[in-house]
């Protein structure tokens, strides 16, 4: 027992700290490769928007693939072959000469974070019976890991002014994840008792049937973190002349908020209950979009981005935690299902921002964009209760996950 219960720390371990090291240079790299498209390959715009879409095609094409596996197949070896992909594709960016090259990265990337994120958020989610704030940790693990990668891939862009050397770092991190997920320990064997209570696997159409609710405010909660950041990079060079580094270093303190305040907020999530901190995080979100509006500098902008970090702290670890509950035998499936949704919603998110930037003002921008995070304060309410999870989360409210060998 004591065995067991060892092997799972340390899994969980395992999968926390190689999420931090891939999600890190993955941010990093969404961040860079608009900029370094067009200064090193002189990429058009069209260009650049087809190479940042691609990669987020073909990831959502892949998710429900990813999801099969990471439910038939050792998660911990999918998850580390996503990593290693990933780790690939960082390679491919540092010596595109062209694009077709760096389309080939792209695919390469969006096969490789499907096949990690929706393994290792399964491996994540085998743990939510003993601890119910696992996917708050989740998200700690995964935004410091976002800090740390802008320090320090900010100061090497600074130091040897080239993408390469950036794109090689983030690689290494990957590949040390992937090393990670790779020795991991295998899940523990299920008990017979819960081996009897496995359930049926459910077809993806009725899950997806089942989860749409969730869906739909995962689509909201998706589209707000691309549409308020797009609309902020857009803003802060034009309206203030920021460089590259420095439109960065706004973002930093919401990053450090995200990374600090999951586990924090999880617990005031135990007391208030999940409707009420999808209501509470949708209003902070929505505040900071129209308070953009008035905001009267970088510094003011800086600040006001960390109302966005505690709403995301509050809102992601929820929705993980609840698809898991509702298909703890399906995990992967449900997360292929769930990650698809976000990508979608970040799509959306994107483009609508940039639409609505060149045609209207600045502060009707923010005012759209609030409207439309503040929906959430409805819609995600709505969706828990259709989806007949607990308000209240318990650490041993369903039975766990199966195990995979």
């Amino acid at each position: 027992m004591q065995g067991d219960i060892a092997r799972g720390r340390t899994r969980l371990g395992s999968a926390l700290v190689a999420a931090g090291l891939t999600n890190g240079p993955a941010e990093l790299l969404d961040f860079l490769i608009p900029l370094w498209a067009g200064i090193a390959l002189g990429a058009s715009p069209a260009q650049v928007g087809f190479l940042v879409a691609l990669e987020m095609i073909v990831s959502v094409i892949a998710r429900p693939i990813a999801g099969h596996l990471a439910d038939s197949r050792k998660r911990e070896r999918i998850a580390g072959l996503g990593a290693l992909l990933y780790a690939l594709s960082c390679c491919g960016y540092a010596v595109a000469g062209s694009l077709p090259l760096a389309y080939t990265a792209a695919t390469v990337g969006g096969i490789g974070g499907a096949l990690l994120w929706v393994s290792l958020r399964a491996m994540v989610g085998e743990h939510l019976p003993q601890d119910s704030g696992v996917f708050a940790r989740l998200m700690s693990f995964q935004e410091t890991g976002v800090w740390i990668a802008f320090v320090a891939g900010l100061m090497l862009l600074g130091q040897f002014d080239s993408f390469p050397v950036t794109f090689f770092a983030g690689a290494a991190a990957c590949a040390i994840g992937a090393v990670l997920l790779f020795l991991s320990p295998a899940p523990a064997p299920l008990r017979s008792a819960d081996r009897q209570a496995s359930t049926t696997p459910q077809g993806s159409r009725v899950l997806i049937g089942s989860l749409r609710p969730m869906l739909i405010a995962t689509l909201m909660t998706a589209l707000a973190e691309p549409m308020i950041g797009i609309l902020l990079l857009l803003h802060l060079p034009r309206a203030f002349e920021l460089g590259v580094i420095e439109t960065a270093y706004i973002f930093l303190p919401g990053a450090i908020a995200m990374g600090v305040l999951p586990p924090v907020l999880h617990k005031v999530v135990l007391r208030i209950g999940r409707r009420a901190g999808m209501i509470v995080g949708s209003i902070l979100s929505g505040v900071f979009a129209i308070s953009l509006a008035y905001a009267s500098g970088p510094l003011i902008i800086a600040a006001l981005w960390i109302l966005c970090g505690v709403a995301w702290a509050l809102v992601m670890p929820i929705e993980q935690a609840v698809i898991t509950e509702k298909y703890p035998h399906q995990i992967g499936a449900a997360m292929g299902i769930y990650t698809a949704a976000t990508l979608i919603g970040a799509a959306i998110g994107a483009s609508s921002a940039g639409m609505l930037y060149d045609a209207a003002s600045w502060q009707l921008t923010c005012f759209i964009a609030g409207g439309v995070i503040l929906s959430g304060a409805i819609v995600g309410p709505w969706a828990l209760r259709k989806l007949g999870v607990m308000d209240k989360p318990l650490h041993s409210d369903f039975t766990p996950t199966t195990s995979h060998q």
